[in-house]
C-alpha cells in the first residue's frame, strides 16, 4: 500500500511539474507604454488597413487577452458577431459602432476618447472609423469573428 502511494505521488507531482510551465504562462506579468507598442498588420479576419499590438495572452488559445487595435480613417468593419463576451476601450479617435445585420451609418453611436463598449457573445455590431481611432479590446481566445454576411469576410478574398 506503502509504493501504491509513492507511486501516486510520484506521478502527481510529476505532472504537476510538466503544468508549471503552461500554468505561468497564463498568468504572465505585463507593463507597457504606449510608446513601447510593437504595431503589426491586423487579423486576417479584419478588414485590410487595421494595425493590431497584442499587449497580453494570446488571442488563438483560450484564456484572456488584450489587444489594441489601430484603424485607418474611413476604415469600416461590416456587421458581425463574437462567440465570447468582448469589451472595447476607445484609446483614441472616435469608435462609431451600430447594432443589427446590416450597416447602417446612420445608426452608429460615437464612442470617444475614454468610452467602453461591452458586448456578450452573438451581439451583432458593425462599426465605422471616420478619424484613425486606436481601441483596446478585452476578450478570451480563441478570438474569433462571424461576418452576418459571409460574403463580407475578408479572408475569403484572399
Amino acid at each position: 500500500m506503502q509504493s501504491l502511494t509513492l507511486q501516486a505521488t510520484t506521478c502527481v507531482s510529476a505532472l504537476l511539474l510538466c503544468l508549471a510551465p503552461a500554468f505561468a504562462q497564463q498568468h504572465q506579468h505585463v507593463m507597457v507604454n504606449p510608446g513601447e507598442l510593437t504595431w503589426k498588420d491586423g487579423p486576417p479576419s479584419l478588414p485590410k488597413g487595421a494595425q493590431m499590438a497584442l499587449l497580453y495572452g494570446d488571442p488563438a488559445k483560450d484564456g484572456m487577452f488584450v489587444m489594441r487595435l489601430k484603424l485607418p480613417a474611413n476604415y469600416r468593419i461590416p456587421a458581425h458577431t463574437h462567440p465570447t463576451d468582448e469589451v472595447v476601450t476607445v484609446v483614441s479617435g472616435s469608435f462609431n459602432i451600430g447594432m443589427g445585420t446590416a450597416f447602417d451609418a446612420a445608426k452608429t453611436k460615437a464612442i470617444t476618447a475614454g468610452g467602453v463598449v461591452a458586448m456578450s457573445p452573438g451581439m451583432q455590431h458593425y462599426v465605422q472609423i471616420d478619424q484613425e481611432t486606436v481601441v483596446q479590446l478585452s476578450t478570451r481566445g480563441p478570438w474569433a469573428i462571424a461576418y452576418v454576411n459571409p460574403a463580407d469576410d475578408p479572408r475569403k478574398s484572399q
